[in-house]
């Protein structure tokens, strides 16, 4: 945990310091989608794009875009570490030993590779596509993302001297330390890292996450970063996200009733791929309340939800009728918000739902980047953005995600339309991401 940011960034030679330096730094979730994507639809042509919702961010007019693609192309030859296979293989997650099937990790050692990309810049901003097999496309989102990332932060970390950059440091560990008491105080509250997508750096994530880890205690439930819970033997955290249910739906076609089937098949093919581990609903990619109304019986034995887009105290509320509707007890059930927390917002959340049903929260881009106003010139420029990555297409058809936040849907507005129409899901007011 000692680790001298300012004389770091000061000093070092950032051309010579790949961001990524092992494939294991990723979500954990990706892995597992990774699997059930290679198990499942090994053939499927796709293509996704990294954008940022933060336009007033002039990204390309930060981020060096040859310096990002020298990043890209070095983690393009990384391989995963003999090591890293092993862990993967012995270690247990979630209470379950060899979730990783034998013939995964063969492929994974020696024909796992990553698609092609495009880098582009138009009006200040910058895109990165990425197109071919699923299976190459798909591990992109998370590495693409933090690269983004951490190129933003060396830009601005450049034009600070030693002394600014010792100020900027002090501000953020005193602000982080400030979080880590507000929750000490209150011991029963559960927390995982969720923080590797939009990091301020490698080195700070990692910073953080050891120090939670010796503070924190039981209350820190692990990383989803699976490179961190590797090193450092901490749990690794995740299981799916939306990008599963938005292929299914695309891969449905012009049938309506298929399209609206789509959302739990892909559940079925999750509990038959993981054999019933692993098993929290994400069901906000077409709307929550409609996915809910219409599930059959046998999604209520799921173990808990997610909840990424919709408030997180009316999403839990609605969450807890729907369970007592189906006759389950709630209190054996998970609740996660994922959206943009803070400490005021998990510990507030806490409060109203403990007692209730098993409440955590995934704590991530104010966990892991938040500079805001510890800048020594008060210049915002170590602030975060809301950069995402999103399917674009599947086998040649528009992806589609309505979300319960119409700020982020994607995807044509003709097929947006169409999609409200099958799934009965009404735009409401929006809410301007922060994150």
């Amino acid at each position: 945990m000692n680790v001298n940011f300012a004389e770091r960034a000061h000093n070092h030679n950032w051309k010579l310091d790949p961001i990524v330096r092992s494939l294991l730094d990723t979500d954990f979730y990706k892995l597992l989608m990774l699997q059930f994507i290679w198990k499942n639809f090994p053939t499927v042509h796709v293509t996704s794009e990294v954008a940022n919702r933060t336009t007033r961010v002039r990204l390309a007019d930060e981020v060096d875009a040859a310096g990002l693609i020298a990043q890209m192309e070095h983690l393009r030859g990384i391989r995963f570490r003999r090591s890293e296979l092993i862990w993967l293989a012995g270690n247990t997650f979630y209470g379950t030993r060899h979730i990783f099937q034998p013939d995964f990790l063969a492929w994974l050692e020696s024909g796992f590779r990553l698609s092609g990309y495009e880098v582009t810049q138009h009006d200040g901003q910058l895109t990165l596509r990425f197109a071919g097999l699923w299976t190459e496309v798909t591990m992109w989102e998370v590495y693409a993302l933090a690269l983004v990332s951490e190129m933003r932060t060396r830009a601005a970390l450049a034009r600070l001297n030693e002394m600014e950059l010792d100020v900027l440091y002090a501000r953020a560990k005193t602000r982080l330390w400030d979080k880590i008491e507000r929750l000490r105080a209150v011991p029963e509250v559960r927390i995982s890292e969720f923080g590797t997508r939009r990091r301020h750096s490698f080195l700070w994530q990692e910073y953080v996450v050891q120090a939670m880890r010796a503070t924190l205690g039981d209350s820190l439930s692990g990383s989803s970063n699976a490179f961190l819970a590797y090193k450092h033997d901490m749990e690794a955290m995740g299981t799916n996200a939306h990008e599963l249910p938005m292929a299914l739906a695309a891969l449905a076609g012009d049938d309506d009733t298929a399209l609206h089937a789509s959302q739990y098949r892909v559940l079925e093919l999750w509990q038959q791929s993981y054999g019933g581990e692993l098993l929290i609903l994400l069901p906000d990619t077409f709307g929550t309340t409609q996915f809910l109304r219409g599930a059959p019986d046998w999604v209520a034995d799921w173990t808990g939800q997610r909840v990424d887009s919709k408030d997180p105290f009316v999403a839990g509320d609605e969450y807890i009728r729907w369970l007592l509707s189906r006759s389950r007890d709630p209190r054996r059930k998970r609740l996660i918000a994922s959206d943009g927390l803070d400490v005021d917002d998990i510990l507030r959340l806490h409060a109203y739902f403990h007692g209730r049903i098993r409440f955590s929260a995934g704590w991530g881009t104010l966990l892991t980047n938040d500079f805001r106003h510890c800048h020594p010139r008060n210049e915002s420029d170590l602030e975060p953005i809301s950069l995402v990555c999103k399917l674009m297409t599947v086998e040649g058809r528009p992806a589609i995600k309505l979300s319960d936040n119409p700020r982020k849907s994607t995807g044509p507005a003709d097929e947006i339309a169409r999609y409200r129409r099958v799934f009965n899901t009404p735009a409401v007011d929006p809410t301007e991401p922060l994150v």
